[in-house]
Parts: structure tokens; sequence; C-alpha cells
């Protein structure tokens, strides 16, 4: 396998799926000589009625070859394929002699420099890239899986603040998830042809990896839109605003996988769904992740602003002071996680900078969801606190030893 089809296949299966909406360059390699040899056999049935004298025309897996006549030497521009990985003025000829077409000289591979060969600065960057991501998704899904069984054991860490916490710890648990079976179905093997590989599992785990990453952008707005509320307003967050919450983040990207899925198997039941070469039904995933992650950005810059005014010393009252500032540390500490890279790419052509671009999205993206469960897990006073008298209790029950700070505890937010 090349290294120019790694660098593809990184980029339409594993990077957020805004970022993709080209086919890259190896599965155009391919669907273009599809289109060439079929050009090619329409005009060797076109010749079939005429004379037998001569050389026949034929198809030789790169090139289309014409009819000659014996003693003629054809010549052949290198095909325009090989453009997309190398710009090469060669050409390749064929002697026709009595006993039929001669070998192509010089060779494809000389007149047309092409390089099958995967140097090994790239391999081994390619490789690296690839124990990076499974390396953090791997960790990533460990610590979030014990983050969510931490907020779902302490009966005191039960709030709606919380319960948006362990949505969202969900969606990169799923998505972790999801990229491991989407290694395990489309690339098992080198062999594998993912450009036209069309099987029901390696659909349904395209399928299942874009409704994670769906859901996951959808979190993320959740947890933005809760943000600004609390700072708005101090309004109790009923069942039925949690049961919206919990629509939006896991419902709404439900509705646009399935008219995706529709619009795909009815008009472009194509490969494995995973190439969307000018596909305008892509736009039905990648549209609303574009606006979420729009919006997201909005409502920080909004949260920064009323945070501003907020702790503006002259009108912090004394007893909420301390509350607003507490707020406003874990609202700065979610900036950075909550997609500010996405804004950047958005804006950019799909392949620019594609290294820069494998670096961001798959390896620290990766360690995305490991970071968002310590900083609001691990490291939050009520989950330590919870954890520390959790083990005080332990220590009495097995050692007898009794402290008063075992005698109980309280949360120390209302949110």
């Amino acid at each position: 396998m090349s290294s120019r089809r790694i660098a593809g296949i990184f980029i339409t299966v594993f990077l957020a799926p805004h970022a993709v909406s080209r086919l890259h360059p190896e599965c155009e390699f391919i669907f273009q000589l599809e289109r060439e040899e079929r050009r090619c056999l329409q005009y060797v049935a076109e010749q079939g009625n005429r004379s037998s004298e001569g050389c026949w025309p034929f198809w030789d897996a790169v090139a289309c070859w014409p009819r000659a006549v014996a003693g003629e030497t054809v010549q052949r521009a290198c095909p325009a394929v090989f453009s997309l990985f190398k710009n090469n003025t060669g050409s390749v000829s064929r002697n026709c002699t009595g006993g039929g077409w001669s070998r192509p000289f010089p060779p494809y591979h000389v007149a047309c420099s092409v390089d099958d060969d995967i140097p090994e600065s790239e391999e081994l960057y390619f490789t690296t890239v690839k124990m990076i991501y499974t390396v953090g998704y791997g960790v990533s899904l460990v610590v979030l899986t014990a983050a969510v069984l931490t907020l779902l054991f302490f009966r005191r860490l039960r709030c709606a603040r919380n319960f948006i916490h362990i949505q969202l710890f969900g969606t990169f648990i799923l998505k972790s998830v999801a990229v491991f079976i989407k290694d395990a179905t489309l690339f098992s093997s080198d062999e594998t042809n993912h450009c036209t590989l069309s099987t029901f599992a390696c659909k349904t785990s395209v399928v299942f990896c874009h409704y994670c990453v769906m859901a996951n952008f959808f979190w993320l707005l959740v947890e933005a839109l809760y943000l600004n509320s609390l700072l708005l307003s101090s309004f109790y967050h009923s069942r039925r605003c949690l049961w919206g919450f919990s629509l939006l983040g896991w419902g709404v990207p439900v509705l646009f996988i399935v008219l995706w899925m529709i619009s795909r198997a009815y008009f472009e039941d194509t490969e494995c769904w995973d190439i969307n070469e000018d596909s305008p039904y892509w736009w039905i995933i990648k549209g609303p992740i574009v606006v979420s992650i729009a919006v997201n950005f909005m409502l920080f810059i909004n949260i920064i602003r009323i945070l501003i005014q907020k702790l503006n010393p002259r009108l912090i009252q004394f007893n909420n002071s301390s509350q607003y500032r507490r707020l406003a540390k874990s609202t700065l500490l979610l900036i950075p996680l909550f997609g500010t890279h996405y804004m950047f790419f958005n804006f950019l052509p799909d392949y620019f900078n594609v290294n820069l671009r494998l670096c961001i999205e798959l390896c620290i993206g990766s360690f995305q969801g490991l970071l968002v469960a310590v900083l609001y897990c691990f490291l939050n006073q009520e989950v330590q606190k919870e954890l520390h008298m959790q083990w005080l209790r332990w220590r009495e029950r097995s050692y007898g030893v009794v402290s008063p700070a075992a005698k109980g505890s309280q949360m120390d937010t209302p949110f």
C-alpha cells in the first residue's frame, strides 16, 4: 500500500466529517483508470469489423493502444491519471510487429516517473500517526468509562450539570469505539481496497461512525447552551429541560443520519458510503455539523462576554462572587476543548496541509475525551471529595479508623 493511499484513507475515513467532501487521490486514480478502460473497450468494439491485418487495438491496464500496421511504432503520452501524483510529460512506445505488439519501451515506471515504493520517512510518519491515535482513543475510552461510572456511583453527584457531562462522555466513548470498529472492518488487511468495498458490515460501521461523531458535536453544543443558560439566569433545570437537551444531543443526529442513509441507498449506493465525491447528499451530515460548530463558537464568545461583565468588581455581589469565579474557571477550561480548531478547518480546502490536519484531527483529537474526563470529573472538587469520603469509609470498615470528615459531605456548588 502506497503512502499516498495511506494518507487518503486517513483523510477520508477518520477526519471529522465536516472536513471531508472530496475523493482522495488513490481512489481517483482507480476510478479514472476504470473510466479510461471503458472508453478503450468501446473503441476496441467499434474497430472489431475492420481488417484483421496489423496489430489490433487493446487495453494494457494503463493505456489504450490504437490499431496499427506492421512495422509501425506507436507512441502514447503518459496517462493523465499519473498527473494526480506527479507532473510528468513522458511517453511510452510500442512496435507493431508481425507477431503483434512489442513490450512498452521505456517501461511505464521509468517513462512516467511512477515510484511505487514507500519512502521510509513517510511510512514511519503514518505508522506513528496510527499508533498515536490508537493509544489516544484507547486511553480515552478507559478513562471516560471510569469517569461515567464515578459520576453514576455517587448519589450526591447526580445533578443536571453532571447528567450533561455523562452524555458528553458517552459520545466520546462511542466515538472511540467507532474508530476501532472501522479500523477492524475497513482496514484489517493491506490488500483491502476500500475504494470498491461494499458490504453491509462496512456500511454499518461508516453509519455508526458518522452518528457518533455527529452526536459528539451536538452534545458539545448542549454543553455550551447549558453554560449560557446558567450565566443568563438561575432557573431550575427541570426534567423537561433535560429531555429537551437529550433530544437535541441524541435525537437530532438520528434524523440527519437516517435521511443521509435513505439518500445514499436510493440515489448513490456506491462503495462503502465513506467516499463523497462532490456528493450533494453529504451536506445532510456536513451541514448540521458546520452549523453546530459555528453556533458553539458564537455561544462561547457570548460566554466570555457575559463573564467579563459579571466579574466586574463593581457589579459582583458578595454572595455570588465566588460562584461566578468558579464558573468562569470551568468555562474557560472548556473553550479549547469545544472545537475551536474545527472552526479553523471549516473554511479551508479539504486537502489543505494534510500532515497538519492528520496531526490535529487524529493525534490531538484522540486525546480530547481524555482531557474532558480529567478536567470535568477527576479534577472536580466535588468528585475528589466523594472519592476521598469513600476511601475514608473503606478504611473505617477495614481498619476501624474513624475520621471526622467521614461523617458527611456536601456538594459545594448548586450547579
